[in-house]
């Protein structure tokens, strides 16, 4: 890895094994919307975020006068109150309300259509929102990507979404250069473009290997790089810097770890996880996810899988975590707004059709090791193997392929 040349300091041999050393600009809202939604002028913007009662906690920012709401904070610290003390003027945007949404407590999960603006008075997304804004930030408890990716389409604007924004998240992955970060992603991307297919070895405590193979059949390549530049109806999700497959097929194991510590092995076969069996923890959390399994198979259909491309600290969030260079993530559910085929309809509830990411990283799941990662392309003696990931680690071919 020393030897590599042409690298920006970020991926130093000394900051890629210490990410916490890097050192960031300080967070700028009009950095940041002049960087991803160029152009700027005439464009009227506004933002959006989520409470379980957003009549009550909307109604005269109610909020920020009780404790938590850490994400909903931020946003009216950080984007509402600065877009309306110059950022507006600066960029030539007017605008600048907040509006609520009742909260989907599941990623990616449509939206009601109701929300409610600061005097409490209810409006429609659809009718009083994507109709009359052009750049609608989303910054939320729970992503809303895939829905407003869909409804961009519909009614023509453009957007970011920052779920679970907090002050890591502030002073790192919203505070970098999304040139630069798009530029890395694309080369990256260039490098893992059109793979036939890919395994994941993962090893556990006891010793044990598991693999998991995924068919990509060839497929281009995709990024989520962080820009929404020009006029075409887009959503940045942010902070971004990944590569990412909607796989056509997978086979074979890999851990999970649940939300409340149970550690499970997941077996998969023809891109659905059918079962889970436990490692350690809690034989409920297993039983009820088989029988969401059962209930619902659509619920296990992966439908993304994705490389991180930035250097970034350890956020406590996915949306940051999933994109730093070193770790992957697999998802299940929802990807439509991947490119792929798993649409809500396919669900047996609403509420099941959510993409749910699983994030391999170190402070995520320390249990076990991402041992390698090996992309293939090519079949029998044409075949070209590089591997991407050791023990966590960006591999000298992903390394090598920022520095062309």
């Amino acid at each position: 890895m020393s030897a590599v040349k042409n690298l920006p300091d970020y991926l130093s041999k000394e900051i890629l094994l210490n990410p916490e050393q890097r050192v960031f600009p300080n967070f700028s809202v009009s950095r940041l919307l002049d960087t991803v939604f160029k152009p700027t002028q005439g464009c009227r913007v506004c933002i959006l975020t989520d409470f379980d009662e957003p009549e009550r906690w909307m109604k005269d920012f109610a909020f920020l006068k009780s404790d938590g709401f850490e994400v909903q904070k931020n946003a009216h610290h950080y984007f509402y109150e600065s877009l309306r003390d110059g950022v507006m003027d600066e960029l030539g945007m007017t605008g600048g309300e907040m509006f609520a949404y009742r909260c989907t407590h599941g990623s990616n999960l449509d939206l009601s259509d109701e929300v409610w603006d600061s005097e409490g008075k209810e409006l429609s997304l659809d009718r009083d929102i994507y109709t009359n804004y052009d750049i609608v930030l989303c910054i939320s408890t729970f992503s809303a990507t895939a829905p407003l990716t869909e409804r961009c389409k519909v009614f023509g604007f453009r957007g970011a979404t920052m779920h679970g924004m907090n002050d890591i998240i502030l002073r790192s992955g919203l505070a970098v250069n999304y040139e630069e970060v798009s530029d890395d992603a694309e080369k990256i991307r260039q490098a893992l473009n059109r793979a036939d297919e890919v395994e994941i070895d993962f090893e556990l405590e006891d010793g044990r290997i598991l693999t998991a193979w995924l068919g990509l059949d060839g497929q281009e390549a995709q990024k989520s790089h962080g820009l929404c530049q020009g006029t075409k109806p887009d959503i940045a999700n942010l902070p971004a810097g990944e590569v990412y497959f909607v796989p056509v097929d997978a086979r074979g194991q890999f851990p999970m770890k649940y939300e409340d510590g149970t550690l499970g092995i997941l077996e998969v076969e023809n891109r659905d996880v059918k079962s889970s069996s436990i490692i350690e923890g809690n034989q409920s959390t297993i039983d009820a996810h088989n029988a969401l399994l059962a209930d619902d198979p659509m619920t296990g259909t992966l439908g993304e899988l994705g490389f991180g491309t930035q250097v970034l600290p350890v956020s406590y969030q996915d949306i940051q975590d999933e994109k730093v260079l070193g770790t992957c993530h697999l998802a299940t559910g929802r990807d439509d707004h991947l490119g792929g085929d798993i649409v809500p309809d396919m669900f047996k509830e609403h509420v099941n059709s959510s993409h749910d990411d699983i994030l391999f990283a170190p402070h995520k799941t320390p249990n076990f090791n991402l041992k390698e990662v090996r992309m293939k392309w090519g079949k029998g003696d044409d075949c070209r193997t590089e591997v991407l990931i050791q023990d966590f680690k960006p591999a000298p071919y992903m390394i090598n392929s920022l520095a062309r």
